[in-house]
C-alpha cells in the first residue's frame, strides 16, 4: 500500500494541475521584476488578503524573518509567543542576522497571547533597555494543537499594540486554514496586521515558497531584504505557477483536511491508552500523548507504525499527526486500526 505520511502538511505532493501549471508557466527575470507569473501571483496574493502588495519568498521562515528585518532595527524587541514558530523553530535568525530580540510571554492552551503580558513585556522609554517595536502572533497555532485566533481575540490583541505604538506581525503559514475554520475571508483576519506572512507548502500542496504581504513601501524594504539574504530568485514563475492553482482551487479544500483531524481525534479518543480532548481539534492539527506505561515504549511504536507505512514524528510524548491532501478518510481508518493494534500488543 501507499505511505501514509502523517509527519506534517509539508509532505504534500503538487496536484497535477500544478504540475501542467509549471510546465506551461510564461517566465521571465523577477529580479528584474518581469516574470509575468510571479508578478500575477503577488498581485492575487496582496488582493485576497486586502494589502496594497506582496512578495514571493522561499520559505516561510524566511518570510517571518525578512517581516521582522524590515520593520526593526539592531537594538529593537520583539513581543512574542514562548510557543510560536519564530521563537522555537526559526533558528534565532532575528537575533544573529538583525541584531534584533525576541521577548517571548506565555502562549496560553490556545495559542494566544494575555493583555497584561503584552502591556508588561512593552518596555520603558530607558536606554538600559532594547526598543519594544513588534508584536508577533500566530495563527493557526502550531504548538497549541492548531488552534484558531478568532476576530474578537485579534481585534483586543490588535488594539492594545496600537496603544502601546507597536507594529503587529502574524505568522499566518495556515492562515487559510484559520479563515476555513472561522468562515471569514483571510482579508478580514489580515486586516488587524501590518505584515503577514503565508505558507504555500503546506496544506496549500505547492512544492515550494511562501508570500509576504503587507503595505508598498514595507514591501519594498522586504525586496531589499530578499536580495540581501540571496533569495532574489529569476524565472520565479516556476514556483509561482502551482501557487496560484493553491489559491485559485487549494483553500476551500481544507475543510476536508478538518473533518479527517476530528475523525481522527474521536478514534484516538477510543484507543485504550492515548490521551487526547477530541473537543479542542479546530483544524489539521492533532496534538496527543500515551499513558505513562506506554510511554516508555514510544520508539518502538514509531518503528512499529514505519513497519505498516505509516510516518509519525518521533517524541517523548507530544505526538504531533497532519492532515493533508495526500490523507484520505481510508487513511485516517488505517491509521487508527494499526495503532490500536500496536498498543494492545
Amino acid at each position: 500500500m501507499s505511505l501514509i505520511d502523517l509527519r506534517s502538511d509539508t509532505v504534500t505532493k503538487p496536484t497535477q494541475e500544478m504540475l501542467n501549471a509549471i510546465s506551461n508557466a510564461k517566465l521571465g527575470d523577477d529580479v528584474y521584476q518581469d516574470d509575468p507569473t510571479a508578478n500575477h501571483l503577488e498581485e492575487k496574493a496582496a488582493e485576497l488578503l486586502g494589502k496594497e502588495d506582496a512578495i514571493i519568498v522561499s520559505s516561510g521562515t524566511q518570510g517571518n524573518l525578512i517581516s521582522i528585518l524590515a520593520q526593526t532595527s539592531r537594538g529593537d524587541e520583539i513581543i512574542i509567543g514562548d510557543k510560536s514558530h519564530i521563537y522555537n523553530y526559526e533558528a534565532g535568525g532575528a537575533m544573529v542576522l538583525g541584531g534584533t530580540s525576541l521577548y517571548p510571554i506565555p502562549n496560553n492552551n490556545y495559542g494566544s497571547l494575555e493583555i497584561n503580558d503584552i502591556t508588561n513585556a512593552k518596555k520603558n522609554d530607558d536606554f538600559h533597555k532594547p526598543r519594544t517595536k513588534m508584536l508577533a502572533l500566530e495563527n493557526t497555532h502550531n504548538l497549541a494543537g492548531g488552534k484558531v485566533l478568532n476576530i474578537s481575540e485579534i481585534e483586543k490583541i490588535s488594539s492594545k499594540a496600537r496603544d502601546l505604538s507597536l507594529s503587529l506581525h502574524m505568522d499566518g503559514a495556515r492562515l487559510f486554514n484559520a479563515s476555513v475554520y472561522l468562515g471569514v475571508e483571510p482579508k478580514k483576519i489580515a486586516s488587524y496586521f501590518d505584515s503577514v506572512t503565508f505558507c504555500l507548502s503546506k496544506g496549500l500542496c505547492c512544492p515550494i515558497g511562501s508570500i509576504i504581504v503587507g503595505g508598498k513601501d514595507f514591501i519594498h524594504e522586504c525586496r531589499r531584504w530578499r536580495k540581501m539574504l540571496g533569495s532574489g530568485m529569476r524565472q520565479l514563475g516556476i514556483i509561482a505557477a502551482p501557487g496560484v492553482v493553491a489559491l485559485d482551487s487549494m483553500i476551500e479544500r481544507l475543510n476536508d483536511d478538518h473533518e479527517n483531524a476530528k475523525f481522527l481525534a474521536e478514534g484516538l479518543s477510543n484507543i485504550n491508552g492515548v490521551i487526547i480532548d477530541p473537543e479542542g481539534i479546530q483544524t489539521n492539527i492533532i496534538r496527543f500523548s500515551l499513558s505513562e506505561k506506554i510511554t516508555k515504549k514510544s520508539k518502538n511504536i514509531i518503528f512499529e507504525l514505519m513497519g505498516k507505512n505509516i510516518l509519525l514524528n518521533p517524541s517523548k510524548n507530544d505526538f504531533r499527526i497532519v492532515t493533508h491532501n495526500d490523507i484520505s478518510k481510508d487513511d485516517c481508518k488505517y491509521f487508527l486500526l494499526s495503532l490500536s493494534e500496536i498498543l494492545k500488543n
